[in-house]
């Protein structure tokens, strides 16, 4: 308890924003431990009782370029592809685009691995694939299952199909379940404190209190914290980007309308409005200088 009291303290002098990608990599640490890897997987397969932590390979696609379509859990046992990709609070059916991209990638990459040629005749061998979609939000009506037939093709039969099993927050002990539930009680606490350190510390302490991945969150505390932290506002950073592109359309367009010369300065104000009548001004003196 003391300690937790520290780390709020420490929380009013350093008030970092939380990731927004925070619950995504908790997700990924969680399961790159193999023991908690194959409690996921008997979580899904209970009648398995031949799979062992060796017996699990880690096939999770990394990219260091994007956050975004690469930041879901892969792996191999006993001749099967266990995909599961995780969708946050906003449902959406175009999950099932990320999970087929995601399975031929992961094929992809798995022919490499095993230096199978899909060109040769040879027939290649491959696992089977089980797909599966983790919703943390609330279930209502969605489905226990989704096709990509069904939700862009209105059912007909098509030459591709995928399709995922949705897994819900229940009433079990579970791994996948107990995730669940640290997603959501972090939702709780960004809505209490926003994203900031203090929803962070805060939901750690409510998941120990709660045994819910007490072991995890015990053992490596200050590496989820590090994990769900940045130092910058991503958001911020990104918005700051997109209004400074915009405010180079912006001048490029003044700077047309000033060398065609049949407006007047406040004419071209009203057509950029992003730009002040000073700002032209200055534009317009560029332009004149450069004629």
């Amino acid at each position: 308890m003391q300690d937790d009291k520290k780390q709020i303290e420490e929380v009013n002098v350093t008030r970092h924003m939380a990731k927004r990608t925070a619950k995504n990599s908790v997700f990924l640490d969680l399961f790159q431990n193999k023991s908690y890897l194959l409690k996921l997987y008997k979580t899904l397969h209970p009648e398995d009782t031949t799979a062992t932590e060796d017996s699990l390979t880690d096939v999770t696609i990394t990219n260091v370029l994007t956050d975004n379509l690469y930041n879901d859990l892969g792996f191999i046992v006993n001749n099967k592809l266990m995909i599961l990709v995780e969708a946050q609070s906003s449902w959406t059916v175009n999950i099932l685009v990320r999970v087929l991209l995601y399975l031929a990638q992961s094929y992809h990459e798995y022919f490499q691995r095993t230096c199978q040629d899909y060109y040769k005749s040879k027939k290649v061998k491959m696992p089977k694939p089980e797909l599966y979609v983790i919703f943390t939000g609330n279930k209502g009506r969605k489905p226990d299952k989704i096709s990509l037939s069904k939700e862009f093709f209105e059912g007909v039969d098509i030459d591709i199909e995928v399709k995922a099993k949705v897994i819900y927050e229940s009433d079990a002990d579970d791994i996948i379940n107990q995730y669940i539930i640290f997603c959501k009680v972090f939702n709780e606490q960004t809505k209490q404190h926003g994203m900031t350190q203090m929803a962070v510390v805060e939901t750690i302490r409510i998941c120990k209190d709660m045994n819910v991945l007490r072991n995890y969150l015990l053992d490596r505390e200050k590496e989820v914290v590090t994990i769900m932290m940045s130092l910058f506002d991503e958001e911020q950073i990104m918005k700051s980007f997109i209004r400074s592109e915009r405010h180079d359309e912006a001048r490029e367009t003044a700077e047309r309308l000033i060398k065609k010369g049949k407006m007047s300065l406040e004419d071209i104000a009203d057509c950029v409005p992003s730009l002040s009548l000073d700002e032209l001004k200055e534009i317009e003196a560029e332009v004149m200088q450069l004629a």
